[in-house]
């Protein structure tokens, strides 16, 4: 389904995420990226040697897997081969997936600004099968730490309490 590039699908309550692949040297490594829009709140998990539609559909249901409710709306990818099996996805998590028109990466600004900021820590060029899984976790750890402007000085991890939070006072 093409979904419009933000607010929240009709429907649903809960957060909306954006995800994406930062591909490693040579396109043989990758890394899967999910930000959640609100709260900028990033989860990042290194593939092996595949990214294929499997492999991506595997890792994805196992980032998401203990998200709570409250942040478990729906996710907005691009156009690439590796969501083919979006609906597999979908019927394993009850998740939907939308996906951004071709092209269009101003319709994931939030993924795409956090792609950036992995790329801080992990330059093009670089082969993310040379990268450890505590690596990835550190740089996970340390973008949802770092407070944010446009969170008022709330670092992501503190802004996704709150919306958990806020969602179990309801």
């Amino acid at each position: 389904s093409v979904a419009p590039a933000h607010g929240r699908r009709p429907g649903r309550t809960g957060s909306t995420w954006e995800g994406d692949l930062v591909i490693g040297a040579g396109g043989r490594s990758a890394l899967i990226t999910l930000v959640e829009r609100t709260s900028r709140f990033v989860l990042i998990h290194r593939l092996g040697a595949g990214h294929d539609s499997q492999t991506v559909t595997t890792a994805l249901q196992t980032m998401v897997a203990d998200l709570p409710r409250a942040v478990r709306a729906s996710i907005t990818w691009d156009q690439g081969s590796e969501m083919a099996r979006h609906a597999d996805f979908t019927a394993a998590t009850d998740i939907p997936v939308y996906f951004a028109d071709p092209h269009s990466p101003w319709q994931r600004p939030t993924n795409e600004n956090t792609n950036r900021l992995i790329r801080e820590y992990l330059p093009k060029g670089t082969s993310f099968t040379d990268v450890t899984d505590t690596q990835v976790q550190d740089i996970q750890d340390r973008l949802n730490r770092r407070p944010r402007i446009v969170l008022n000085g709330q670092t992501p991890t503190e802004k996704l309490n709150d919306i958990i939070n806020g969602a179990n006072t309801t």
